[in-house]
């Protein structure tokens, strides 16, 4: 049984996290994009480490930008050699500690309609469908499924 700590991203960890995304999705967010996410402050960006590892090897990650009325879920992903041990979970669990005196704003997020493990998760952690954004995905245009979690759900 390997140890994961959860902890905020540095910019350190900008390697792990492009290999981890390009190994993850068909159209990868740039160096920049995730640069410009770590800088914000009203951004929440956060990373599963494996601490049995020499070095603490980033095992996925959880970026989420406050808006007037959600927390948007960005991006999220778990390194193919670490999925199924719950690792999606503990960074939406976290998030949802850290923004829990947050009465006023639930979660969104956008999910291929095509992608039924993650919405399978999302809707074990009270997640539900919204709404369809058609065509959202640029690699096949591939619909979205709009998702939101009220507040304290």
């Amino acid at each position: 049984m390997t140890t994961i700590e959860l902890r905020r991203l540095a910019l350190g960890d900008l390697t792990a996290i492009e290999e981890i995304e390009r190994r993850s999705y068909r159209t990868p967010w740039s160096r920049s994009m995730f640069a410009g996410e770590l800088a914000k402050p009203s951004s929440i960006c956060l990373g599963a480490f494996d601490v049995d590892g020499e070095d603490g090897t980033l095992a996925g990650y959880l970026v989420v930008s406050r808006y007037v009325d959600a927390w948007h879920v960005m991006n999220i992903a778990v390194d193919p050699e670490h999925r199924g041990r719950g690792i999606a979970t503990m960074l939406l669990e976290r998030l949802f500690e850290l923004t829990s005196d947050d009465v006023r704003r639930g979660y969104t997020l956008e999910v291929r309609v095509s992608n039924a493990t993650a919405i399978a998760l999302y809707e074990r952690l009270g997640f539900e469908a919204r709404g369809i954004r058609r065509g959202y995905y640029t690699d096949n245009r591939e619909d979205a499924l709009i998702m939101w979690k009220d507040p304290h759900d």
